[in-house]
């Protein structure tokens, strides 16, 4: 049986890893902040939450279980709010390709004008 937890335990910490590798090289090959964004927030939150549960498998019975819980509890609540807060800043500064957006919801209305 601890083999296979093992093994179990390997595949998610490897998948893990290639997620997060995709991710980093998203961000580099991306060519502007919001699609560099999609690449920092997605894959590399799961990628980061496949090795805890990997890790966790591999120390089953372990205090330090409980500290990779809240690592993984912390970013799933992180995220998002960073994701939004860069994607608020990036918008802002124009740093988005012309024509990206469809449907532009932080522009004023011309009643607010």
């Amino acid at each position: 049986m601890s083999t296979v937890a093992q093994v179990i335990a390997s595949i998610f910490i490897l998948l893990g890893a290639l997620l997060a590798f995709t991710a980093a090289v998203g961000i580099v090959r991306f060519p502007d902040t919001l699609s560099r964004m999609h690449a920092a927030t997605k894959p590399q939150v799961v990628g980061l939450i496949m090795v805890l549960i990997g890790a966790i498998i591999s120390l089953r019975g372990n205090v330090d279980i409980w500290m990779l819980v809240l690592v993984g509890l912390f970013t799933l609540v992180t995220a998002p709010v960073i994701a939004h807060t860069v994607g608020r800043v990036a918008y802002r500064e124009q740093r988005g390709r012309d024509g990206l957006l469809i449907v532009n919801e932080m522009e004023p209305d011309e009643s607010d004008r």
